[in-house]
């Protein structure tokens, strides 16, 4: 099962995204509050320049020059602490193309995978779309999903304020969004997917003081998705039209997070 809801979003992928979504109908009005503006200024400076912030000195880099490992507009998701789910361990792994490539490429040429993501072909085609998020800004980050040892997911964590998405919902500062794929058909259909949701949108705001509320768009008409994301803990917000899809806008609010 693909709870991707299609091409990414994020900025980091610039051909999915730019067309923005203009012509979509103004969305209903969010009911878990006002928004707030708590922008830092290295953060308000890549919203309007779209310039990449300074990272910190003592970022650590990838030898293989391929992956920021620090310095991200996420809060150094590599950094992040693991997480206990009923399936085991879990932890988020920034992507490495030289490392990871060949087992991203598999994952997308899976024709369950490939109905949503659309990155099926050689592996050139997943490259592209992980590089452009690689080397762009920090405000997406890709991760392999690790459950005891084993790579069997891919993540997408991005800022979803920083995002064209931004412009077909109210977003607050800091809203975070989620983008996942489950790579083997084992864990397909067996909640893996619900857990393993439910375990990234935690260590989101564990690790993301700043972050309000964790955000997703996938396909209206994937009916898995959304279900694995309403019983993560996500509500569903609204409906949206985005450039390739009429999207379910789930959000997991920090206030909610131990209600839902």
């Amino acid at each position: 099962m693909s709870i991707h809801p299609d091409h990414g979003h994020h900025a980091g992928h610039e051909a999915d995204t730019t067309a923005a979504a203009l012509t979509a109908e103004p969305p209903r009005a969010d009911p878990a509050g006002d928004d707030t503006l708590d922008l830092r200024v290295d953060d308000l400076v890549a919203l309007l320049t779209g310039g990449r912030p300074t990272p910190p000195a003592t970022a650590p880099t990838s030898d293989s020059g391929d992956s920021r490992l620090d310095g991200d507009l996420l809060d150094s998701v590599a950094s992040w602490a693991p997480a206990d789910t009923r399936f085991g361990g879990f932890r988020l792994v920034p992507v490495r193309l030289g490392r990871d490539l060949p087992l991203l490429a598999r994952w997308m040429n899976d024709p369950a995978v490939a109905a949503f993501w659309e990155l099926a072909g050689p592996d050139t085609v997943t490259a592209d779309h992980v590089r452009a998020q690689l080397e762009g800004d920090g405000r997406s980050v890709p991760c392999l999903g690790v459950l005891d040892s084993t790579p069997m997911s891919y993540f997408e964590l991005y800022r979803a304020d920083l995002d064209p998405l931004a412009r077909a919902y109210p977003a607050r500062p800091h809203d975070t969004g989620i983008h996942l794929l489950l790579g083997g058909v084992t864990d397909r259909g067996r909640g893996v997917g619900t857990a393993l949701l439910r375990a990234v949108a935690d260590l989101v705001l564990d690790h993301r003081p700043r972050c309000t509320r964790v955000v997703a768009e996938p396909d209206i008409r994937n009916t898995p998705s959304v279900s694995a994301f309403l019983s993560a803990g996500f509500r569903y917000a609204a409906e949206i039209d985005l450039p390739d899809k009429r999207a379910a806008l789930m959000i997991r609010d920090r206030a909610l997070r131990h209600v839902l």
